[in-house]
């Protein structure tokens, strides 16, 4: 039993000593021409023929969002 929690211990040790917590966060690139231009004329279409309650509105968002993330804005 004390082997366990000896192991155990120092698994948890050296994981929180390679944890990013010290490190820069790294910004992820998520720009992608082809989704970008995707997501835009999802944007043109969908509010085309939007209902409006608040799913397409939460849908339509959600498009901007992604957009916005995939064009590099």
């Amino acid at each position: 039993m004390k082997y366990f929690l000896w192991v155990l211990t120092f698994s948890v040790a050296v994981s929180a000593a390679d944890s990013p917590a010290g490190h820069p966060k790294h910004k992820v690139n998520w720009k992608n021409d082809r989704l970008c231009k995707v997501f835009k004329q999802k944007i043109v279409d969908y509010k085309k023929t939007m209902r409006h309650d608040k799913y397409a509105k939460a849908t339509l968002e959600s498009y901007k969002k992604r957009a916005a993330m995939f064009c590099g804005e």
